[in-house]
């Protein structure tokens, strides 16, 4: 019978640690996720002469600490799992980075493999490792892989199972210097019989390092838990009182220190010109003057290549999209005279959504492109360790710029990515914060309507109104960080900022074009399909219950009179009469309105003759009716007639819709809100737009479209020339009231499901709702009635705002009740 063994394998993120698992464990392997977590757990199965060894997949992690998610799973595993080895893949071209994370393992005192990989790399580097001083330095075994070609196999697999018999724990100890007192003192403290099943001297140095799961683990075991963290404190205010740092950043530092000892002692290498050009770049890139110059020149760039070229190159895919759109109609019921038939309504309104959803398509190609761009080339650290200390101040941690920037940061990103990009965050509070401020980024959901208000409100102000939409939001996005961070966040735990520095070098096309569809794909995926469905769903709410039959007879009864009223213009003489007779007068009238409708925009007189011709040859009895000959007065008779009659219908579907938009649930709730919003301004109308964004932004616009809907057969038809005509109340102060609120909207459907994911809690879910409506019914509030109270143009009002958020900004950044922030660690590899 053979024998069993647990085996973990851990690693820093693309040491190959992976690869190393397929490599010895092949196709027996299962993937699942650990309990109560949505971190994936892999394990698999090989064996060696008579041992069978389980081999589990620990989560990519560069440090033992509990600042996330990935963090607190592997090290729960190491410690109550009780494996009897832990496998440590390593990085061989980047020793001394990959080393920190070994120095935790074995200060666990975990019988710990180091497994070198990536050898015929740094063998292209000319680097040379000595093996025997790594292991003795280490104090453990060392073996060397080129996992990817299946080299090492062997080697690995039999010091593996040789090392699970022998079970022996490591001697590996870290000299801390002037803590070293501190830790002995903590030592001491705790019961060996209550904290058996971890080293006391791994526990103490948590301790001092204020890891909230040595913490816990503390509270958990022993019954004097007071008084020990009590002293842990002592010790750890007086070390900083004595020294000027906190315990955890000197720790940090005493082993990159170490690590580069390690480093010298044990490896010869030529120095990598590549980084002697990065140190070069580095000292212009991120100077502390020249640097934020060149990340604002950096990320104006991305947005103007994204969104001015990308814009341009949605005009072709809207025209195709409306081309499929009109052939997709042609398949639907055939429409009403008064009233479509609701199978084709519904046809034209999820197809209106879907086209305002994948307009954006290029735009999304080029900017995930270009932020491929900037993580290929090695820009992207740069931008976060630049924006730390900016972003401390607030909460938030240089890792928050990717999340910020996906989302929108200066205009065009999308929420649902960028929440999704805070699960790098290592620091706690900070993920929590950026998860919260990032719906408040300008997602290209929001820029339609910034675009249609500023049209039809600011038509002389667009560039500096745009400006300050997109530039405002982060102006109130960094004091929400900052109270959020003091208030409900101010228990969640902190990280100190590591961030490698890896060299510059040119982005590959291949990694590029896959990362900007994949991410785009991605985008389409999770938003269209949530657009899809929520589309009929507003459809239906604003649809039902819809009008009585009393109601409806009464539009009928209109109808009847407008057709009658008609036949008695033209004369029982008239030649088209008969023509006109019984139910060929309705026929005629959804002629007459896809002629007109086909003829807008044909401006070539030779096109027009033959879509004249091809409408002739549908309806030949009609055919005189469309350009009555000259001299034929009945037909010129018939033609003055019908702009009466058509008018008519014009007014009756408007009202119709109208009145089915007002008994709808939707609208039923619209003005329910009205004694709330009508202090922003707010009507039935646009409170009914904003419903429908709950679901998806994009709906906002394609709402206020449908239920400010052009004539039929109407050429000017643009959405902002509708509002100016239509919204005859309204003022620039109206516009400026919803375009910040429209900024601090909650987030839509899928970002609020991706809230969800990250934050793993229906609690936090729903209070980025709650509080963003809050937000954003104050603000918009108090700007409306404020600047109506102080007699205040929409101009005005929107520079005096734009000062005080900024004003508001720097005072809240000034204010550091942390007397002593993290430290940042800038790292290269060796």
């Amino acid at each position: 019978m053979k024998r069993k063994a647990l085996v973990a394998l851990a690693g820093q993120p693309n040491c190959g640690k992976s690869t190393v698992f397929n490599m010895l464990t092949g196709a027996r392997q299962h993937v699942a996720n650990y309990p109560g977590v949505t971190v994936e757990k892999k394990s698999g199965f090989f064996s060696v002469d008579d041992t069978k060894i389980e081999l589990v997949d620990l989560p990519g992690t560069y440090s033992l600490s509990s600042y996330s998610l990935e963090e607190r799973v592997a090290r729960d595993f190491l410690i109550h799992d009780h494996p009897v080895l832990a496998v440590n893949v390593i990085e061989a071209p980047n020793l001394r980075r990959s080393l920190s994370l070994t120095f935790q393992l074995l200060e666990l005192e975990l019988p710990t493999l180091v497994v070198l990989n990536m050898m015929d790399m740094a063998e292209k580097r000319n680097m040379v490792i000595d093996l025997d001083m790594l292991s003795e330095r280490l104090g453990t075994p060392v073996v060397t892989a080129t996992a990817r070609k299946g080299v090492g196999r062997e080697e690995v697999g039999r010091r593996i199972r040789t090392m699970s018999d022998e079970a022996q724990a490591p001697t590996f100890r870290i000299d801390y210097g002037p803590l070293e007192e501190a830790i002995s003192r903590i030592e001491e403290l705790l019961p060996r019989e209550a904290f058996f099943f971890v080293p006391r001297r791994w526990l103490a140095i948590k301790l001092l390092e204020e890891d909230a799961g040595a913490t816990r683990i503390v509270r958990d075991n022993a019954a004097d838990a007071g008084p020990i963290l009590e002293t842990v404190q002592e010790l750890s205010d007086a070390f900083r009182k004595a020294h000027g740092e906190i315990p955890e950043a000197y720790m940090a530092y005493c082993r990159h220190a170490l690590a580069g000892e390690v480093v010298k002692a044990c490896v010869r290498s030529p120095k990598d010109s590549r980084y002697v050009l990065s140190d070069k770049i580095d000292a212009v890139v991120c100077n502390k003057f020249a640097g934020p110059v060149i990340l604002v020149a950096v990320i104006f760039l991305l947005y103007y290549l994204s969104i001015d070229v990308g814009y341009r190159l949605t005009v072709p895919v809207v025209n195709q999209l409306l081309a499929f759109k009109a052939f997709l109609a042609s398949l639907l019921p055939d429409p009403g005279v008064i009233e479509d038939p609701l199978f084709r309504s519904l046809g034209i309104w999820f197809m209106e959504s879907m086209i305002a959803l994948l307009t954006y398509i290029p735009i999304f190609l080029i900017l995930f492109a270009l932020i491929a761009m900037l993580e290929d080339s090695g820009y992207m650290p740069r931008m976060a360790f630049i924006l730390d200390k900016l972003f401390r101040n607030y909460g938030l941690h240089g890792q928050s710029t990717l999340p910020l920037i996906l989302a929108g940061v200066y205009m065009g990103g999308c929420a649902v990515p960028g929440v999704m990009a805070t699960k790098g965050i290592p620091d706690e509070r900070a993920r929590m914060a950026t998860i919260m401020v990032v719906p408040m980024m300008n997602c290209l959901a929001k820029i339609p309507l910034y675009v249609v208000l500023v049209g039809a409100f600011f038509p002389n102000e667009r560039a500096m109104v745009m400006f300050f939409i997109s530039t405002v939001t982060l102006f109130m996005a960094l004091p929400v960080a900052k109270v959020l961070t003091l208030t409900v966040l101010r228990k969640r735990e902190r990280a100190p900022f590591i961030m490698e520095m890896p060299a510059y070098h040119f982005p590959t096309f291949k990694v590029v074009l896959g990362r900007s569809i994949e991410r785009t794909w991605l985008y389409v995926k999770k938003i269209v399909s949530i657009v899809a469905a929520v589309s009929v769903i507003v459809f239906a709410l604003l649809q039902f219950p819809g009008l009585g039959e009393d109601r409806l007879e009464a539009f009928d009864a209109r109808w009847t009179k407008a057709l009658e009223d008609f036949r008695t213009k033209i004369g029982k003489d008239n030649a088209y009469q008969a023509v006109l007779a019984g139910e060929n007068l309705n026929r005629y009238v959804l002629f007459s309105d896809a002629y007109r409708q086909a003829s807008m925009g044909v401006s070539d007189q030779a096109a027009s003759d033959r879509m004249s011709a091809e409408f002739a040859a549908r309806e030949p009895n009609f055919a005189p009716l469309l350009k009555p000959a000259p001299g034929d007065k009945d037909a010129a008779s018939v033609r003055t007639a019908f702009r009466a009659l058509d008018n008519n219908r014009k007014t009756i579907r408007r009202e119709m819709k109208n009145e089915q938009i007002n008994a709808s649930f939707l609208g039923t709730l619209g003005e329910w809100l009205l004694p709330v919003t009508k202090y922003a301004g707010f009507d039935l109308r646009v409170n009914i737009s904003l419903l429908a964004a709950f679901a998806a932004k994009e709906s906002t616009v394609s709402t206020l479209g449908a239920l400010y809907t052009a004539g039929d057969g109407e050429k000017d038809a643009s959405l902002d020339q509708r509002l100016k005509t239509e919204m005859t109340s309204y003022t620039p102060l109206h516009a400026l009231a919803l375009m910040l609120f429209m900024a601090l909207y909650p987030p839509c459907l899928a970002t609020t499901m991706m809230v969800q994911m990250q934050t793993r809690s229906g609690k936090w879910m729903l209070f980025s709702i709650g509080y963003l409506m809050f937000l954003g019914i104050t603000v918009s509030s108090l700007v409306f009635t404020g600047g109506s109270m102080l007699g205040l143009t929409g101009t005005e009002a929107m520079w005096t705002f734009y000062g005080i958020a900024i004003l508001v900004t720097i005072v809240l950044g000034l204010y550091n009740p942390q007397s002593n922030p993290v430290k940042i660690l800038k790292e290269k590899p060796a």
